[in-house]
């Protein structure tokens, strides 16, 4: 294992869209959601490790997910639990870590990774990120992880290549917002766009060089921390500081601005299992395409619905297509898959 190498696991999410499952005590990446016997964030954590050492794995999550972070992964210190006192977006939190790492190995590499995405061939994914280290080694540069996509996404971000640049490794010509469908039918078609999975490799000095010059309001906040980094000072420092950093995306903070961004294409399967359907997609599904967690079902008439409930729940359904039911608790979701995307908003409702 190269010592020089880290890792940044974000799981400081809430994923509101698998509501009622996912919820803000108990998010989504510490639930086993395709029963495969480890949660998202347990799996995140094991394929890292193929690459980088345990002990330098750090979790950025929120203060209140600190006790289900150290049950989860017994194998991680509590220093190694970077705790977020509030809500800032992933410019902040990214920033304080790169720090960090940089102040205890100035030669670190560090891929940053999101905890609750789920990655099918795990060797793939080692040899990209492999590769992405390698090249971010020994040059100053921002690279990403861009995704294949398999269909006009209307939900995903968009990263632009040179298409004539032959090398495996693109120089990024510039990020594109979540389009409309005929939009992102359009990038498909020109073969030169790649989903933005949020996956991102650099060395310490070069996302120090990008925060110093793009973002120097953010960055000399942190740096007022320095000689508190890795010492008893961190936590005080860090719970009266952290609140005061503009509240903003990696993405929309220092990778749409920087002129030294590369992507390296993906050859891994990948699904960010942000909603209902997408889970629905990597689930096994019966001849009608019902995929089905946990319950005991009789369907009739019904297609290409997700059930998920308790085990002991025996469910019943006739003439549903397309449909999400969830039931949770005191909760029972019934909708239409094709809203997906509103049941953020409708969580934000019931929580006011």
């Amino acid at each position: 294992m190269n010592k020089n190498y880290y890792a940044i696991l974000m799981a400081g999410g809430v994923g509101s869209r698998f509501w009622p499952v996912s919820t803000q005590e108990f998010p989504k990446q510490f639930h086993d959601m395709l029963g495969s016997g480890h949660t998202l964030i347990q799996k995140t954590f094991s394929r890292l490790s193929k690459l980088i050492p345990v002990e330098n794995i750090l979790i950025l999550t929120n203060e209140k997910y600190n006790d289900i972070v150290l049950n989860q992964l017994p194998m991680i210190k509590q220093e190694q639990v970077l705790l977020e006192p509030a809500m800032r977006n992933t410019a902040p939190c990214i920033l304080y870590a790169s720090l960090k790492i940089k102040k205890q190995n100035p030669e670190a590499v560090m891929v940053v990774a999101p905890s609750d995405h789920w990655i099918e061939d795990e060797e793939k994914f080692v040899d990209n990120l492999q590769q992405c280290f390698d090249f971010c080694s020994t040059k100053n540069a921002l690279m990403t992880l861009g995704i294949q996509p398999t269909f006009p996404n209307t939900g995903f971000g968009y990263i632009e290549f040179d298409k004539t640049d032959l090398q495996p490794i693109k120089k990024v010509i510039q990020f594109r917002e979540k389009p409309n469908y005929e939009t992102a039918k359009s990038f498909i078609e020109s073969g030169n766009f790649l989903w933005n999975g949020g996956i991102f490799i650099w060395s310490v000095n070069a996302i120090s060089e990008s925060f110093e010059k793009l973002q120097p309001e953010m960055n000399n906040l942190f740096l007022q921390g320095w000689e508190h980094f890795n010492s008893s000072g961190e936590k005080k420092w860090i719970e009266q500081n952290y609140a005061n950093a503009e509240n903003v995306s990696i993405d929309y903070a220092v990778m749409e601005k920087a002129d030294n961004v590369y992507v390296l294409p993906a050859t891994f399967d990948w699904n960010d299992l942000g909603t209902w359907g997408s889970l629905h997609e990597k689930l096994a599904k019966d001849s009608n395409n019902n995929a089905v967690v946990n319950a005991t079902v009789f369907l009739n008439n019904s297609s290409s619905n997700i059930i998920s409930t308790s085990k002991e729940k025996l469910v019943i359904i006739d003439g549903l297509e397309d449909f999400i039911i969830v039931d949770k608790d005191n909760v029972l979701l019934i909708y239409p898959k094709s809203k997906e995307q509103e049941i953020k908003g409708i969580v934000g409702q019931l929580n006011k």
